[in-house]
């Protein structure tokens, strides 16, 4: 049985941060990085440029030129079927929350990175909704 890659574009202003997920992801035979990008624009332009479509955007909120907020807005009114999965420091409800009005499946403190991305990427995979643990047992956001 062939298993089809699911395909992955990271944005996060931060080379060392991609890098690193790059080589996490790419330890997995059935997840495949087809794109990176800096910030929100480079991610936009990507998208629009190499019609690259994704199955899923992993993507930070504090970016220049585009953060990731506004990024995940702009995907989900022109690509609904890509989803998102946001990546970041903030542990602030309000962010969660903003992270979610805007369309994103799935938010995952960079500290939960080791031990929480494969299964955040597996959730949203099967069309549910993640939140990193540190901060689910206060949200009315649940992982399904």
């Amino acid at each position: 049985m062939i298993v089809q890659s699911y395909h992955i574009v990271l944005a996060d202003d931060h080379d060392m941060m991609r890098q690193g997920l790059r080589r996490m992801l790419e330890g997995k035979s059935d997840l495949e990085v087809i794109g990176e990008a800096a910030d929100g624009l480079e991610l936009l332009n990507l998208l629009d440029s190499y019609q690259l479509t994704p199955h899923l955007v992993i993507l930070d909120i504090t970016m220049p030129n585009l953060g990731g907020i506004e990024a995940t807005r702009r995907i989900k009114m022109t690509y609904p079927e890509v989803k998102v999965l946001i990546l970041t420091i903030h542990k602030d409800q309000e962010y969660l929350h903003e992270a979610f009005s805007a369309g994103a499946e799935g938010y995952l403190l960079k500290e939960d990175v080791q031990t929480e991305l494969f299964p955040a990427i597996e959730t949203i995979r099967r069309g549910g909704v993640y939140v990193s643990p540190l901060l689910s047992e206060n949200s009315t956001l649940g992982n399904h």
